[in-house]
Formats: C-alpha cells, structure tokens, sequence
C-alpha cells in the first residue's frame, strides 16, 4: 500500500521525532532541540538528525502506521541511540555505522512496543544503547570522547543554572545555552510541560542533595535530567497533576540514587533515562490501582 506523506510530512515527521525526546510533538520544537545540540556538539546534533532519519525510513520501509510515524514517534528513540553514541565515543567510521544500525533496532523495539500500546517511552533507546556501549566498550578499542570526558568547572558551579543544564542533560549536553533551547522548546509547544520540567530538574537536585550526593553531579545537572522527563509525563493545570508530578520525581530520583549506590548498569554505560522510564511506570500504575479502587 502506498503511503500518502507529502515532503513536508517527512520533514515535520524528523523533527517531531527529535521533538518527542521530551514528549513533544511540534516540529519547531524538535528544530529548537537540534540547534541547542549544534551549540553544544556539532557531532551530536548530526548524529540526532541522522537518527532521526534513519528511523523514519524504517518506518516507511516497514510500512508501520502513518499516523504514529507522522507524530514522529519512530524519531526520538534513534535520536537519543545516535547521540549517545557519539557523546560517548569518539566519531569514528565504525561508530557512525552503529548510529545507523542502532537507529534501526530502536526503531523496530519502538513498533513492537506501540502495537501492543505499551507506553515504554525512552526504554527502545536504552536497551539499544546500553547493548551497543557494553559491545564497543568490552570488545572495541574505540577512545571516549572528549565531550564525555570534559567537567563542568567549579566556577560554574550555581543552583539557578541546575535547571538548564537538567534540561541539557536530557540530550547529553551540559552546556547551559543547550539547556535554554530545551526549554524553548518545550515551553513553545506546552508552556506548562516547560514549567513542570524545570521544577521538576530543581526537585531532583534537592532531593540528591538531601542523600549526600556528589556536589559536581548535582550541579552538572545529573541528577535533574531524569525527573526534567518525569514531570513533563505528568503536567498538566490540575492540582491532582503536581502531587503525581512530585510523587514521580520522588520515585525517579530514588531509582537513579539506588543504581548509582549499587553501581549497577555502570558496565554498560549507566542510568541513562532508565530511572524516569521505571519511575513513570511505577507511578502509572499507582494511578491505575487507585482508578480501579476508587
């Protein structure tokens, strides 16, 4: 069957994959996302875009829905697989051959994963990025990138500015004026989502501090990223939005603290956004329970 996409459904649908990263379906916001990449890494923001791509054709090729390929949710997954390989590792050939392949595979998880309308968010990226970083790290002899070895200078160290390096962090980049596209983005689309995505990176920072975790991460935004994603799932002008928006950021923070204490998936490249994806699962069935009890 043929399919019925125009040229600018295939660029709407690119950028709306980058856009959906942070559950946005809004093409300027996926082009305010690439541009807070470029700022950050030029590597990055090609790798994204390519992503992007490369997940968009698997959809095309493999016939799957028009309408879930038009909101772009066969982007975002390979958008994040594309720039965490190449944050990670140096921008080798072999690396970029991985970006494509990766792209592929979390895009295909992502088609398994919507059919049986399991709501999985970032979880395709993770299972193909943590696969490829434990297979480049264990039998390659591929260098770590200097964007990945690179910290922030205590000079910059301020909580106002957790937020956006929160928001940065969710795209791999610690750079603040990143983090300031993020939040464009975001707030262009869903001024509310922005909101909740900033108090929810502040809530994070001080729920880590109050467990005594390493200044420098809380500061890098490490500890912000995951609830940034955590609170926009939950925003909305409802008062009954705030508590669950708090109640999964808790939650989430909880998660990445126990992995960080535990060293657990530190072999295959650490947390990434698992702690939001469990956090959100575990809050949503929270909900549901209480739905069906009340």
């Amino acid at each position: 069957m043929k399919n019925s996409l125009s040229p600018l459904d295939y660029f709407d649908a690119v950028f709306k994959g980058i856009g959906q990263i942070m559950l946005q379906e809004n093409r300027w916001t996926g082009i305010l996302f690439f541009l807070g990449l470029l700022v950050g890494s030029w590597q990055c923001a090609v790798a994204c875009l390519l992503a992007s791509v490369v997940g968009l054709a698997t959809a095309l090729l493999c016939r799957f829905n028009e309408l879930e390929i038009k909101s772009g949710l066969y982007g975002f997954s390979p958008s994040l697989v594309g720039v965490a390989l190449t944050f990670f590792f140096q921008s080798t050939s072999s690396i970029w051959l991985l970006v494509v392949i990766g792209s592929i595979i979390a895009a295909i998880l992502q088609h398994f994963f919507l059919k049986r309308k399991i709501p999985v968010f970032t979880f395709p990226f993770i299972i193909v990025s943590w696969s490829m970083i434990f297979i480049i790290t264990k039998w390659t002899k591929t260098p770590t990138s200097a964007l990945f070895l690179t910290p922030i200078p205590s000079a910059f160290y301020n909580q106002y500015l957790i937020p956006l390096r929160g928001f940065g962090q969710v795209i791999f980049q610690g750079n603040i004026l990143s983090g300031a596209f993020f939040v464009m983005g975001v707030f262009l689309n869903r001024p509310f989502a922005a909101l909740y995505g900033l108090l929810g990176a502040l809530l994070g920072a001080g729920i880590a501090w109050g467990l005594g975790q390493n200044l420098e991460f809380i500061y890098a935004g490490l500890f912000s990223f995951n609830s940034v994603l955590t609170a926009i799932v939950f925003s909305g002008n409802k008062k009954s939005n705030i508590v669950w928006a708090m109640i999964s950021v808790i939650l989430t923070i909880w998660m990445q603290y126990f992995f960080m204490q535990t060293h657990l998936l530190v072999k295959v490249g650490g947390v990434l956004t698992f702690p939001f994806v469990a956090g959100t699962w575990i809050t949503l069935s929270i909900q549901r329970l209480l739905d069906k009890k009340f």
